[in-house]
């Protein structure tokens, strides 16, 4: 079977762009899974509670979802501030944190997608913005704006993140407190501080990322159960705890799912794109970037 190259070239094109949309959902659980070793698969509960108040705001004001979803951040990282306190209390700081706390994660998952389905119902919601509709197109080649802006903000974002954790103190002191609390403390940190402020900082990425998706794709309460898998595959394939790495798995799976769709069909695209994940890891445990 001859592949024709255009087609070809815009699969990838378009597996490009989709993977920078999966590395801004899944660079929440890179921090809170890959550095804090908390496996908080509620994570796009809360990516999809980002993408209904960028709805209700562009509904009623007319705000652009991205712009949006920056003049929440700070409420977004309250919420994770508030939901890694009572993690901490609750179960950590007892040492139950593994069975229990999952369940916790799993309890905040179900009661964020009941809610939601009480207030909006399970009517599928879109949000209006000029670009939307748009695409640039060279020659044989399309660039649809909805997901092109996604893949650039998504592409600033993990930058902005890389470089907070890697040229501040704050940084250094959450990549290190997954390593050795104890040298932590004798630096005059607090690794609980340290902790709940990278919690944090995974739940209010999860703002940036459910505007994203709105306006990638209309969104109803259970969509993000779609992503639980993918986000917690492209971390553990690009390596616990790297960022870089998040973008590299992200833009992996995102290729793998766009050429499988594309030449065999989108219900293959799953498979394909995890079958390539469990290879990775048969051949190097660590992941792409991992240590």
């Amino acid at each position: 079977m001859t592949i024709p190259v255009e087609l070809f070239i815009n699969a990838l094109i378009a597996g490009i762009l989709l993977g920078g949309f999966y590395a801004a959902v899944t660079v929440g659980v890179s921090i809170s899974f890959g550095i804090l070793d908390i496996v908080n698969i509620a994570h796009p509960a809360f990516v999809i509670l980002g993408s209904y108040i960028a709805y209700i705001v562009n509904q009623r004001l007319g705000v652009d979802p991205i712009l949006t979803a920056i003049m929440v951040l700070p409420a977004f990282y309250a919420l994770g501030a508030m939901v890694y306190q009572v993690y901490y209390v609750s179960f950590e700081k007892r040492g139950q944190e593994a069975l229990r706390g999952l369940a916790f994660f799993f309890g905040l998952l179900f009661v964020t997608e009941v809610t939601l389905i009480l207030v909006f119902g399970v009517d599928y919601r879109y949000v209006h913005a000029a670009y939307i509709d748009q695409t640039i197109r060279f020659g044989a080649f399309d660039l649809p704006m909805r997901m092109l802006i996604p893949c650039v903000i998504a592409l600033m974002l993990l930058g902005g993140l890389q470089l907070f954790l890697t040229k501040t103190y704050t940084g250094r002191a959450i990549m290190a407190v997954a390593q050795d609390q104890m040298a932590l403390q004798l630096m005059a940190a607090d690794p609980v501080r340290i902790k709940r402020i990278a919690f944090a900082l995974s739940i209010a990425t999860a703002a940036i990322a459910g505007a994203l998706l709105i306006i990638i794709q209309p969104v109803e309460p259970s969509v993000g159960r779609e992503y639980i898998g993918r986000v917690f595959a492209i971390c553990v394939l690009g390596g616990l705890g790297s960022l870089p790495g998040t973008v590299i798995g992200a833009m992996l799976l995102g290729i793998m799912e766009s050429l499988t769709a594309t030449f065999y069909g989108p219900s293959w695209a799953p498979a394909v794109a995890f079958g390539f994940l469990l290879l990775t890891l048969a051949f190097r445990p660590s992941g792409i970037l991992g240590r």
